[in-house]
């Protein structure tokens, strides 16, 4: 987009500067000449008055009845011949000002004639244009083929050569029938050919205004009207060849640009996406893991704990400090608890007692291992699994031996040279 409007802010400069320079050009070729001819025209006028006693007002109306009767030195303007060279200056745009509609009817009807015919005239004479090159270019493959050449592609180039040589044919062949039939210099009739092909009409020079020429001379007015249609036909051509191709070359830089612009935006907006699941990700990661987290403390909580009178209840391994002070109290009287602990854990370390309980005796020296007491101070939690009572409890044994006294009980190891523990039934 930005190079489109740099383009065209290019466009425009170039074109004012190509006016400005235009206007200089002209102003000093034009001007000095302008002033003389002017100074000639005074002094003629005067010349006139004086020889033929004119007053200012009759001179002004002897003027103007001149100017009015130019266009009637060909004839008839308005007959059929000189209506339809109208009309072709109109569609073709040409309008060379020579004949203009007088009444408002006239006026109205070459309006709405020039609205629907200059569209319809345009698109023709492009039509026709890319037929005359086509066959050019079928030509030009013959002609390339009949002389023995490998390449027989025809390039831009080559079209652009043909397409020069034809408007150039065209006009001196028109520059030379318009001298002889008109009177003017080869330079002149070649200026025509080129304002009217061109659709300037600048009016300066306008054939078929002799003698009556329009109704005693058809075979002329066939000629002249035929070789304005031909003539535009190749001009047209050309342009089409170079202005189109130029547009066609500047519409596919424009599509391509448009498609980099969208690849960048879908880029940008898959950047976009990637980052928003990446976020996603992370945070439904932090929420798995924190649901796992509590998944797994809920479930340690559980393992720590057993079902209690035929699995109505559960009671928790890692009792709380007020649980831990009436299981002590209770088991005061049958003399199955020996110390009791003035400190209680928080319920929130758990899993912190059981670990002491099981690591509390760390004595290298073993000894005696008590039948009810806990010297070292550990929490004893009595477990009741369908009425029967097991107790956890500390024995000391060797390092190289599985010893455990009568009663029964699997041993757990707790460490090599440390103590062992079992369950005891109550």
């Amino acid at each position: 987009m930005k190079r489109h409007s740099v383009r065209s802010l290019i466009l425009i400069l170039s074109t004012i500067s190509f006016l400005l320079v235009g206007a200089a050009v002209f102003d000093a070729l034009e001007s000095e000449r302008e002033s003389i001819r002017k100074t000639i025209l005074e002094q003629k006028m005067k010349e006139i008055r004086d020889k033929y006693a004119f007053t200012e007002g009759d001179f002004q109306q002897i003027e103007r009845v001149v100017v009015q009767s130019e266009p009637h030195r060909a004839g008839r303007q308005w007959k059929f011949a000189g209506s339809f060279y109208f009309a072709i200056t109109v569609i073709t745009t040409i309008g060379y000002g020579h004949t203009v509609p007088c009444t408002d009817a006239g006026k109205a009807f070459c309006m709405i004639y020039a609205v629907l015919g200059i569209p319809l005239t345009l698109v023709m004479f492009q039509s026709l244009g890319e037929r005359m090159n086509t066959l050019v270019r079928c030509l030009l493959r013959h002609a390339k083929r009949s002389v023995g050449l490998w390449d027989v592609e025809v390039s831009m180039g080559n079209m652009v050569l043909v397409g020069l040589l034809f408007c150039t044919s065209t006009l001196c062949v028109g520059a030379a029938a318009f001298a002889h039939l008109e009177g003017w210099t080869f330079f002149h009739a070649f200026y025509y050919c080129f304002i009217t092909l061109t659709t300037i009409g600048l009016g300066d020079l306008v054939a078929l205004q002799k003698s009556d020429a329009l109704q005693r001379r058809a075979p002329y007015v066939t000629f002249c009207f035929t070789y304005i249609l031909v003539g535009l036909t190749v001009i047209g051509a050309v342009l089409n060849l170079v202005v189109l191709r130029f547009l066609a070359v500047s519409a596919a830089e424009t599509r391509a640009e448009e498609q980099e612009e969208q690849e960048q935006r879908q880029a940008e907006q898959q950047a976009e996406w990637q980052a928003e699941r990446l976020c996603d990700a992370e945070l439904k990661d932090t929420v798995d893991a924190k649901v796992a987290e509590d998944n797994l403390g809920s479930s340690l909580c559980n393992l720590l704990s057993l079902p209690v009178e035929g699995g109505s209840s559960r009671t928790n391994l890692l009792p709380s400090s007020s649980s831990s002070a009436s299981s002590s109290e209770d088991e005061a009287p049958n003399n199955t608890v020996a110390s009791t602990t003035t400190n209680t854990a928080p319920d929130s370390g758990g899993l912190c007692i059981l670990l002491s309980c099981m690591s509390c005796c760390t004595d290298t020296d073993p000894g005696p291992a008590p039948s009810r007491g806990y010297p070292f101070g550990c929490h004893s939690n009595p477990i009741f699994y369908n009425s029967i009572s097991y107790r956890v409890e500390q024995i000391a044994t060797s390092s190289s031996a599985w010893a455990s006294p009568s009663g029964g009980g699997g041993g757990i190891y707790l460490g090599r040279s440390g103590l062992y523990t079992r369950r005891k039934s109550l």
